[in-house]
């Protein structure tokens, strides 16, 4: 038996009974043979409620301390899951990210794994002992200051502490059975998915799909770790996401994967743009430069009488403020003639990577957003994603539409959501 990093999220260790109840999990698999790597999130709604502390405090928190506060969260569940192990009789220890090697970039909040040096838990395993460790965090690489990956960057501390390990798979474990077709806390009748591909799955997770972090699946890609998503709360088999199926499992690839939705975003429209060359560079050059990151563009076809084009993009509601505020300073520079924000929409997206080689994709997509009285108001396409902005009210509907048209609905038993709360 090799080694397995196992990764539970906040509503898996959500109270006491929680922790006991994955402390006995994670016994199991080390008396079936394991070596136990445990990656643990904060306790349910834990980081959730120190940000709004901090927001009582400080409406504008400094980066450093308040990923110093953050990690807090991960500390108490590591180390009271080290101390329900123990009462099973079981040796297990706790590390923070950066005790435990993980390496990141400087940028706090939001940081980037850039190595691992995983030796403190090299030599606990070696001595017998679970290691466990705080998800989310690290330390930085020139100030040794603590960092925060940015929400979900527990799945990728797994990930990452699992390449370095050579693990044999990384499970994550959720409130969920796994990968489905669809949120199913909006479509009820979603599928659960048995495998899916690295490609598809990356697709979803940037498309708003939440059971997994996009950056986890692109480090898991790059260093080809098999991930198995599946509940803390079941013991049924979860999703296996790899280049390919396990073992002698055959699993054709389904032409559709799933159905994702975002509303987290916002749109914001350049308007009065003039229409030569360098004008939507100079925008997005001022955007880059303020740190925001964009989903969508859409450039209008400008008008003959002024020669000026509106040019709209998507990006996060959290960063709406700072990228009105850089394009203002800029106006004069570009000279566009106002902006628009919107922050009431919401992002539709069908992926899968049989549209490749599947015509008609495309137009029952549209078909099944117009018999649903659904207005589209952007649309952009990769090989195997088509994704459409809507008003945001209109996302449920537009979702269990365009899921029922694809016949992704399960004839078997409603999804189950067995804990989380959503915040």
């Amino acid at each position: 038996m090799g080694l397995v990093v196992q990764k539970y999220g906040g509503s898996s260790v959500a109270d006491a009974e929680g922790i006991k109840r994955v402390a006995k999990r994670i016994v199991d698999a080390k008396k079936n043979g394991h070596q136990v790597v445990v990656v643990v999130s904060a306790m349910g709604d834990t980081t959730d409620e120190l940000i709004d502390l901090a927001e009582q405090v400080s409406p504008i928190p400094a980066g450093r301390e308040f990923d110093m506060l953050l990690t807090a969260g991960e500390r108490i569940s590591m180390a009271l899951l080290a101390m329900a192990i123990k009462n099973l009789g079981h040796e297990a220890q706790s590390f923070t990210g950066s005790q435990a090697g993980v390496i990141t970039d400087s940028v706090h909040n939001k940081a980037r794994i850039i190595d691992v040096t995983p030796g403190r838990i090299r030599t606990a395993l070696d001595e017998g002992n679970i290691a466990i460790v705080a998800g989310f965090q690290g330390v930085s690489q020139d100030k040794k200051d603590i960092t925060t990956l940015g929400r979900g960057g527990s799945d990728t501390t797994a990930v990452a502490l699992a390449a370095a390990l050579d693990a044999e798979v990384c499970e994550i474990y959720t409130d969920v059975d796994g990968v489905f077709t669809a949120d199913p806390r909006v479509v009820k009748k979603a599928r659960k998915i048995d495998w899916i591909s690295f490609e598809d799955m990356l697709e979803l997770a940037s498309s708003g799909s939440k059971v997994l972090l996009h950056r986890c699946v692109e480090y898991a890609r790059r260093y080809n770790i098999p991930i198995h998503v599946r509940s803390s709360f079941s013991g049924l088999q979860g999703t296996w996401v790899s280049n390919e199926p396990r073992g002698d499992r055959k699993v054709e690839q389904a032409i559709i994967s799933g159905v994702a939705h975002d509303t987290s975003e916002a749109k914001i429209t350049v308007v009065g743009v003039p229409d030569k060359p360098g004008e939507a560079a100079a925008i997005f050059r001022t955007i880059a430069d303020a740190e925001v990151n964009i989903d969508m563009v859409v450039q209008n076809v400008s008008a003959a009488s002024t020669g000026l084009t509106d040019i709209s993009f998507t990006l996060p509601k959290t960063e709406g403020r700072k990228a009105i505020d850089a394009l203002e300073k800029q106006k004069g520079a570009i000279g566009f003639e106002s902006l628009r924000y919107d922050d009431q929409i919401g992002k539709i997206s069908l992926v899968g990577a049989g549209m490749k080689t599947n015509p008609g994709v495309t137009a029952s997509f549209f078909e099944a957003l117009s018999d649903a009285g659904v207005n589209i108001e952007l649309i952009s396409t990769s090989e195997i994603r088509i994704s459409v902005v809507t008003r945001a009210d209109d996302v449920n509907e537009a979702v269990r539409a365009v899921h029922t048209a694809f016949g992704l609905d399960s004839e078997s038993a409603e999804a189950v959501v067995y804990g989380g709360t959503g915040r």
